[in-house]
């Protein structure tokens, strides 16, 4: 997580430095006068993002054994098993958005921004295996891809412009349809392995805040939010890999470029 604070932190203050900059040198010229007062606005957006997912055990999770029917792929094939925790590492992505922005008030503006989100996760299993008497420890990990196409309805509540710059915060709902989640070509790739499928459909709710630049030709706009996701997502299968975990949700984190 480290390297991705950084990341931001420096991006962040890049923008921020920059549009500084341009404000100290000439902060009497009003670039776009009349930019805010147009009713609709289009443009695109560039972002990365990381995705998380929460997971919630089951209850005797460490104590309940898994007899053979219920482990497809560990070999050699045990005669039980035990799940002793399921983590998620999270996993980098990237989005791209058209925007559609329409002016409802002098400070708020109501925003659809269809996108195409690429993104993986990992679930990592800490599991033990029993065959004849002797006891094995292992690490399994599966693997997620996911190619999300959203369709995020948003209210932007703005500040007041002040020179070329205003705040803003945002809240909204998003659908989300998971094109990756159940691909027969994984389960084909992979015809040696037992794969984690995801279901299909998502809804999520999201939250952020960010800030507007006016430049000469175009105003950019640096994001941040944090989007939860409401249902569970892990496609029930019969094996040790669903059967460990009662409800899986995501969570996933943007961090965005506007162009407008």
């Amino acid at each position: 997580m480290k390297p991705v604070r950084i990341f931001i932190f420096s991006l962040l203050l890049l923008t921020l430095s920059f549009s500084g900059k341009g404000y100290g040198q000439k902060q009497w010229i009003l670039n776009m006068p009349t930019y805010d007062q147009d009713l609709f606005h289009f443009g695109f957006v560039l972002g990365v993002d990381l995705s998380y997912v929460t997971i919630r055990p089951i209850a005797d999770l460490t104590t309940h054994n898994f007899d053979s029917t219920f482990i497809p792929d560990i070999l050699p094939m045990p005669d039980s098993a035990r799940v002793l925790s399921v983590t998620s590492n999270p996993a980098p992505g990237f989005v791209i958005s058209i925007v559609a922005n329409m002016r409802l008030a002098e400070n708020l503006d109501l925003r659809f921004i269809p996108s195409l989100t690429f993104g993986d996760r990992d679930l990592v299993y800490s599991v033990s295996t029993y065959r004849e008497g002797i006891k094995t420890d292992r690490n399994i990990t599966k693997k997620v891809p996911s190619t999300y196409v959203n369709f995020p309805l948003e209210l932007k509540f703005k500040s007041d412009r002040y020179n070329n710059f205003r705040a803003y915060v945002l809240g909204g709902v998003q659908y989300t349809l998971d094109l990756a989640s159940q691909a027969k070509k994984r389960e084909q790739r992979n015809a040696d392995q037992k794969i984690v499928k995801f279901n299909r459909d998502d809804l999520y709710l999201e939250a952020g805040v960010g800030f507007d630049f006016y430049n000469e030709w175009f105003k950019l706009g640096v994001e941040a939010k944090m989007m939860y996701g409401l249902f569970d997502q892990l496609k029930r299968e019969n094996n040790i890999y669903t059967n460990s975990i009662a409800s899986l949700k995501s969570k996933i984190f943007q961090l965005s470029l506007t162009f407008e």
